[in-house]
C-alpha cells in the first residue's frame, strides 16, 4: 500500500534517524582505543561480574564476551550479568559469534571469523543496528570485510597466542598497510600486552585487543590505565563511570 499524504516524511526521518545512529556508531569506534575480551577460557563465570567490572574501571572502551566452549543458555546468563555493567558504564558490549544471545540480551554488537555467518547475516539476525566486526589475517581480507560492511576489523594475531591456536602470527609488518587499506576502524589483536604495546605501536596500530594480558593482571583495572596511558595521551582516556 502505498504511503498517505505525510508518512513519506515520517518513513524519511525514521530511515534518516537509523543512518545517524549508525554514523554515531561509527564514529565511537573511531574514538575508541582499548578493547577488552572477557574470554571465559580464562575466566570463571561466577568471575565475570568482578572482572568485568574491573576492566571497567580500567577504561576499555569495547567490551567482548567470547565463550567457545560454553552452551547459549551459559553464554546468555554472562552476558546478561556483564550488560548490566557496561551499559551502565556507556560502553558497548560485543559477544562473540552469537548474534542470537546479542539480540537476546540487547548487547550493543556481535564478532565473527573468517568462517562464520557473513556480516549481512548477523545483522538480519541480532538487527540492522547491531555494530558488527570480524576477525581478518591478510590484506585482502581485511579488504573484503570493509567492503562486506564491517564496523571494524580485528588485524592478527600479531604474535603467537593460545587464544589462537590454529592462526599462525602475522607480525607487525603490515599494520601501516592495512590502516591505508580501509578506513573502518582496525583493532590490533594477538598476543599484545603492556611489554610490547609500545613496539606495536611504534608499527602503526592506533587501536588494540588485549586478552590474556589484561584477564591474567594482579591488577586489572591498573593493567588497563597502563595500556591507555601508552594508546594516547593521559589527558584524552575517558573516565569511566
Amino acid at each position: 500500500m502505498p504511503p498517505r499524504n505525510g508518512e513519506t516524511g515520517f518513513f524519511d526521518l525514521l530511515s534518516r534517524g537509523a543512518a545517524l545512529c549508525k554514523l554515531t556508531c561509527v564514529l565511537d569506534l573511531n574514538s575508541c582505543r582499548l578493547y577488552g575480551i572477557l574470554d571465559l577460557g580464562y575466566v570463571m563465570p561466577r568471575e565475570v561480574q568482578r572482572i568485568a567490572r574491573e576492566m571497567i574501571a580500567g577504561g576499555v572502551d569495547l567490551l567482548q564476551l567470547r565463550a567457545k566452549d560454553f552452551v547459549p543458555a551459559e553464554i546468555s546468563a554472562a552476558a546478561r550479568e556483564i550488560h548490566s555493567l557496561t551499559t551502565a558504564a556507556g560502553i558497548p558490549l560485543i559477544i562473540n559469534d552469537h548474534a542470537e544471545i546479542a539480540r537476546a540480551v540487547g548487547a550493543e554488537g556481535v564478532h565473527v571469523g573468517q568462517d562464520d555467518r557473513s556480516v549481512a547475516e548477523v545483522r538480519a539476525v541480532a538487527g540492522e543496528k547491531c555494530i558488527v566486526g570480524k576477525s581478518t589475517h591478510s590484506l585482502d581480507q581485511a579488504r573484503s570485510a570493509a567492503e562486506e560492511g564491517a564496523d571494524y576489523i580485528g588485524w592478527g594475531p600479531l604474535f603467537p597466542t593460545p587464544t589462537k591456536p590454529d592462526y599462525s602470527a602475522i607480525g607487525m609488518d603490515e599494520i601501516r598497510a592495512v590502516h591505508a587499506a580501509v578506513s573502518v576502524p582496525i583493532f590490533c589483536i594477538g598476543g599484545i600486552k603492556l611489554e610490547n604495546l609500545p613496539a606495536v605501536i611504534a608499527a602503526g596500530a592506533r587501536r588494540v585487543v588485549i586478552v590474556s594480558g589484561l584477564l591474567q593482571a594482579p591488577d586489572i583495572a591498573e593493567y588497563a590505565r597502563a595500556a591507555k596511558t601508552l594508546l594516547h595521551p593521559q589527558s584524552e582516556i575517558r573516565n569511566p563511570k
